[in-house]
């Protein structure tokens, strides 16, 4: 930890009393507990007092309240969705795709019904002074704000997107910015930038679909609270843009510089401990006796390695074998004939396993956790993305020079060993990685330190007015100068009318006169 993050730790310890924190991390992926689990672990270490919503029980802790949100319905909708075969032939119907948008609204649902968390708003001894909560494609949880009479702060778990920002400012122009299907990298050609607003516009769609299910969601969850304190429930169309800042897991390093308005701030590696954890002792002996150098490879905990076609699995192991490299390959089923030189293990420290000097390559799904983990450590990768944000953080990986991208099919085997060979033959990947890696870690303060600075400020300046962009409050006439430009039309027709008119009176009066003297 560097001199200037404990000064502003301590600044702050000194500068406030401990606030009352709410956190809502509802939505059961391991990766978003892990996002969780770092607003948890800084505000804690702050001084902070927590109540924490999660689907993953945790230990208890000091100033750490847990309220525990069971999501079984999720999980197994997603495992039945996101299966290895139907992200290899894109065999998703429109209906399965936008069942995974609705069972984010049922997510938001069951957590707001959940008699703890309707026990939590009805009790009136219970205050906040602001309320963190994830986004992921709902608003619904902007009605926690209201109830407790306190700012709100979404975390977002992606890169800045047109979804996001335009609870904040206004959409990014789609002509030079990817939205949250990104699957091109600027600068577009004339097809890309169609289909880039093709999407935005289908984005805009299901967006007003789903406002309408969010609508009653967010009446039914909230009415008993705002009835017990006698407020008067607003709509969720009035609290949709109320929010008082963003916290983006994202980072210039890793993403795109957007501009961006004054109450999103990045935060990317928030969720990385500043001293690595000391490596479990069989990893560790398999890093320190690697002579080649250790690749790292996870497909990440939302799609199972296991239900990987026979044919690829055994094609892997073979050109795994055929490596004079040793390999980590986080896997969660039990396999025979495995090479000398692969270790299949269910579980492994990621974080620990990519810090460690002797790890030279990390082959990965494109989760934003895990790219940014690799800027963190300087660990060129290969991308192997299945599905959502995963594509677009490869893209961008791939566009900035850190790693390459091999599809998922049945020639993966053959195109991963070529990447391989490619990457760490050829220094320019890890000498990009470097680089990016010294971007990333230049800034005035940690991550971590950031976080908790952001939102202690919103606390201090009471929503903090002061960064909310006036964007949210000019129509899009006004935005587009389409008032400007029809009066300005007007004027100048009048004008060409006026000229025509003086022009003609005065050919006529020439004429008259001509008439007269003959």
């Amino acid at each position: 930890m560097n001199f200037q993050t404990i000064h502003l730790l301590v600044l702050s310890a000194l500068a406030c009393d401990a606030y009352k924190i709410l956190l809502v991390f509802p939505f059961p992926s391991k990766s978003h507990a892990i996002l969780g689990e770092g607003y948890v672990r800084n505000l804690l270490k702050a001084g902070h007092e927590l109540t924490y919503i999660t689907p993953y029980p945790k230990d208890p802790a000091p100033n750490l309240r847990i309220i525990h949100i069971p999501q079984h319905v999720f999980e197994e909708k997603i495992d039945s969705t996101f299966t290895i075969e139907k992200l290899m032939d894109y065999s998703f119907t429109v209906m399965e795709m936008l069942n995974i948008f609705k069972s984010f609204i049922d997510t938001a649902n069951d957590t707001v019904a959940n008699a703890e968390v309707q026990q939590l708003m009805l009790d009136p001894q219970t205050h906040f002074d602001v309320v963190i909560a994830e986004w992921m494609v709902t608003e619904i949880f902007s009605g926690f704000s209201e109830i407790f009479n306190c700012p709100l702060i979404w975390a977002s778990s992606m890169e800045p997107h047109s979804v996001i920002l335009r609870l904040i400012d206004e959409i990014p122009h789609p002509a030079y910015s990817s939205n949250m299907l990104g699957i091109f990298e600027p600068p577009y050609n004339f097809v890309q930038r169609a289909i880039n607003t093709s999407l935005e516009i289908a984005l805009k769609v299901i967006k007003w679909f789903i406002s309408l299910i969010e609508e009653r969601i967010y009446k039914e969850g909230f009415a008993a609270a705002f009835k017990a304190k006698g407020l008067v429930q607003p709509s969720l169309e009035e609290l949709r843009y109320s929010v008082a800042l963003v916290l983006g897991n994202s980072h210039v390093s890793s993403g795109a510089p957007l501009k961006l308005p004054q109450n999103y701030k990045a935060i990317g590696g928030y969720h990385i401990a500043e001293q690595s954890k000391p490596l479990p002792k069989e990893f560790k002996n398999i890093l320190d006796n690697s002579k080649h150098g250790v690749i790292y490879f996870s497909l990440g905990s939302v799609v199972s390695s296991k239900s990987m076609p026979a044919a690829i699995k055994n094609g892997l192991f073979e050109m795994f074998r055929s490596l004079k490299y040793t390999v980590i390959w986080k896997f969660e089923d039990e396999f025979q004939n495995v090479p000398d030189n692969v270790h299949i293990v269910k579980w492994a420290p990621q974080q620990s396993i990519l810090a460690h000097p002797n790890c030279i390559l990390f082959i990965t799904h494109g989760g934003l956790l895990s790219t940014t983990e690799t800027l963190h450590y300087g660990v060129p990768i290969i991308g192997i993305p299945l599905f959502g944000d995963q594509t677009m953080n490869i893209k961008k990986a791939v566009y900035k020079g850190i790693g390459l991208e091999v599809k998922l099919n049945f020639d993966t085997p053959k195109n991963l060993k070529a990447a391989i060979n490619e990457v760490l033959s050829n220094q320019k990947y890890r000498d990009r990685v470097k680089e990016l890696s010294m971007i990333y870690h230049d800034r005035p303060v940690s991550p971590g330190a950031e976080l908790v600075h952001w939102v202690e400020h919103v606390v201090k300046t009471k929503g903090a007015l002061h960064l909310r962009s006036q964007a949210l409050h000019v129509p899009l006439y006004q935005k587009l100068l389409l008032d400007l430009i029809f009066v300005s039309l007007l004027l100048f027709l009048g004008f060409v009318f006026f000229v025509k008119f003086m022009v003609t009176r005065c050919l006529k009066k020439k004429t008259d006169i001509r008439k007269k003297t003959l």
